[in-house]
């Protein structure tokens, strides 16, 4: 299946009536800030190179945020941290993604997720992620034909994909940890750049810049 094709289909699943619940409930109660947008409202497909080498898996739309935008990490502040590191890095040609329309262009770089809602408290259940992967995430990959490095930004993108790849045993979750999954994919998990995250200290972005450096660095290694 062709990625436009997939982000359409996200786009309009109503597979978990819970998170769509929440999903346009969020996008008529708004927040203030936010009181004369018309939010998105719907799963979250995702966004960026179809010809990348390195795809960002995260957890799930923010409820202000890609909820409201409508694309990945858009409009909120993990987003400030991440299309700044991938500006940083060469990935992206501006540091701010504000809205849909605002010119952002990703260079061999796909963003997404690993579950397409906006879940309450940022808390998807284990049945909406396996049914999330199951629907979605891997044709996504599978889309993604020169995919070389899946760069995970917190235990539950790392898990998606450590699940998708029946990677066993199960690697434990640490920033800078890479997995080989085959001989031409490997796992890159990175602390998420939340505000938990970026407010503590946790990640900073010279942590976040290494990461997006050694991702490029295994994108063009030499296939064994």
């Amino acid at each position: 299946m062709d990625l436009l094709t997939l982000n359409d289909e996200v786009a309009s699943c109503r597979a978990c009536p819970r998170l769509i619940t929440w999903c346009e409930t969020v996008a008529v109660e708004k927040r203030a800030a936010y009181a004369d947008e018309t939010y998105w409202g719907k799963p979250v497909p995702g966004f960026g190179d179809p010809n990348a080498q390195i795809a960002v898996v995260g957890l799930a739309p923010a409820a202000h945020g890609a909820n409201r935008t409508g694309r990945m990490f858009t409009g909120d502040r993990s987003g400030d941290w991440l299309y700044r590191g991938l500006h940083n890095a060469g990935l992206a040609n501006q540091a701010e993604s504000v809205s849909i329309d605002d010119g952002l262009e990703l260079n061999n770089v796909w963003v997404t997720s690993a579950v397409k809602c906006a879940p309450p408290d940022n808390k998807p259940t284990a049945n909406e992620q396996n049914r999330c992967r199951s629907k979605f995430f891997g044709d996504e990959l599978a889309a993604l034909t020169n995919l070389r490095v899946l760069v995970a930004l917190g235990g539950i993108g790392a898990s998606a994909v450590a699940r998708h790849f029946d990677i066993s045993p199960r690697p434990k979750f640490g920033h800078g940890v890479e997995v080989p999954i085959s001989n031409q994919l490997t796992l890159l998990c990175s602390y998420h750049v939340s505000q938990q995250n970026t407010f503590t200290g946790r990640l900073t972005e010279p942590m976040l810049d290494k990461i997006f450096e050694r991702a490029q660095q295994l994108a063009a290694s030499p296939l064994a």
